[in-house]
């Protein structure tokens, strides 16, 4: 899988640019504050509907313009196909193969997407939402049906929090509501546990050999998930939604006291452990970043193995908060397999073979420049 074309309009910094790439190493090099991030983005976008930096979609539209566009042309087995967004006032657009998809869950998929970036580093010692929303997106992208239970769990959280509000505030006394909107939350939240625990089952197959060679021998690491209920990850829906149901009604009087849902998978967590040792509080830099790194790898060949092709990945300004032998080991595990973006304020100090090969597009301002 490769981009072959890129078209942004009116994106961020850019006003009009169309580029078209090598399908193995790009590196995008410019200053700070010139685009190169930008450029980033928007291939993010296009895969996600949505940008990693910021949540709000009407930041991706140049100042003073009313639309922003970005169009791409995705090589994908043995066929090509158009992917375009179109952000404006009123909303967004997605179009697959020049037909607008309805549905996320319609759309998120079609180009697969692997992000490295210095926040990424922060996935083990960084808040448990960093880690949930990367269990969502990169779920998301193996199993599309998986967003749309996403966003039927988190449309019904909505509602049962105002209605727990209320509650709280005695502005409603009956709680019937409540006992129905628990039983739909607890529904959605079955499917999102049990699919997040045979992902992680796959993540570890990836990860905890990748570790092991990283750390030369010296190091094994163990993912564990954290529900807030008390289920194995062997668990059939049945006990799952046993558990949850016990739960709840043992947790309703505290959440009517709290205005707010304690319970379900926007609570879990993940916990990695390097030799027993939870990373997150005992790991020194070095083995949080090698962990990192470990689960980022293993997204990729997870991703091979489940639609079986590489995805895309992006390297945004990382390769320079890496010291030279993880630095080493990534390039050499992408190296001839997986198209790569790489965004960098100078490839000096970088010596690999890899990136003797690269295609190079220096940035300046918002414009690609020879």
């Amino acid at each position: 899988m490769h981009i072959d074309q890129l078209k942004l309009r009116n994106y961020r910094n850019y006003e009009k640019l169309d580029l078209s790439f090598d399908d193995k190493i790009n590196v995008i090099i410019g200053e700070n504050a010139q685009g190169k991030t930008n450029l980033m983005e928007a291939i993010y976008v296009m895969a996600f509907t949505r940008s990693y930096r910021t949540p709000r979609d009407n930041e991706l539209i140049q100042w003073d313009k009313d639309f922003c566009k970005i169009e791409g042309m995705i090589h994908k087995g043995d066929r090509s196909f158009p992917l375009e967004m179109i952000f404006h006032d009123k909303g967004k657009k997605a179009k697959r193969n020049r037909i607008e998809q309805k549905r996320l869950s319609a759309y998120i998929g079609a180009l697969n997407i692997v992000m490295f970036a210095p926040e990424d580093l922060a996935l083990v010692k960084g808040s448990p939402q960093l880690r949930r929303r990367f269990i969502d997106m990169e779920l998301g992208q193996i199993q599309p049906a998986y967003i749309y239970h996403l966003g039927q769990y988190q449309k019904i959280l909505k509602q049962r929090n105002h209605l727990l509000k209320q509650l709280q505030r005695q502005k409603q006394q009956d709680i019937t509501m409540l006992h129905i909107l628990t039983e739909q939350l607890i529904e959605q939240a079955v499917t999102l546990l049990e699919r997040r625990f045979a992902f992680l089952h796959l993540l570890r197959k990836w990860a905890c050999p990748i570790h092991l060679q990283i750390s030369r021998q010296l190091e094994q690491l163990e993912i564990k998930y954290k529900p807030t209920i008390e289920v194995s990850e062997a668990a059939n829906k049945e006990k799952i939604n046993t558990a949850y149901t016990k739960r709840f009604q043992e947790m309703q009087q505290s959440e009517i006291d709290r205005g707010t849902t304690l319970i379900g998978p926007h609570r879990d967590d993940l916990t990695f452990l390097v030799n027993g040792k939870n990373v997150k509080t005992f790991g020194s830099q070095g083995q949080q970043r090698t962990t990192a790194l470990s689960v980022k790898l293993a997204e990729i060949e997870l991703i091979k193995n489940e639609i079986g092709e590489y995805p895309v990945l992006l390297l945004d300004d990382v390769l320079s908060e890496l010291d030279d032998y993880r630095q080493s080991h990534l390039l050499s595990t992408i190296q001839g397999k997986v198209q790569t973006f790489v965004s960098t304020t100078s490839v000096d100090g970088i010596y690999h073979e890899t990136l003797k090969k690269a295609e190079l597009f220096h940035v300046e301002n918002g414009i690609i420049v020879p």
